[in-house]
């Protein structure tokens, strides 16, 4: 698929870069909008949130990766031995 410059470009064509071109411009201005504004509602509300609460969701879902881990681990290594075996035994 080759791409037409110049005057060989339809006038359909052009009219949808320019279009597209638009867009891309306008969207890039709302994300920078939307940012500034998110920027300045935090300096006006110093609040960070429940930092506690934060810690005790990561600490238990830490627990329960080690939980399941400890159950499901012989389990998963036997059932990933078993796989590079036979992609092994295919490549030879």
């Amino acid at each position: 698929m080759s791409t037409l410059t110049g005057p060989r470009r339809s006038r359909a064509a052009r009219r949808a870069v320019r279009s597209l071109s638009v867009t891309a411009s306008t969207a890039a201005y709302a994300c920078t909008q939307a940012m500034c504004d998110r920027l300045t509602e935090m300096k006006k509300n110093p609040e960070r949130g429940d930092v506690p609460g934060w810690v005790l969701i990561t600490l238990m879902t830490a627990g329960l990766v080690v939980a399941i881990w400890s159950l499901a681990g012989p389990a998963l290594e036997s059932l990933f031995n078993e796989a590079i075996a036979k992609i092994s035994a295919r490549a030879a």
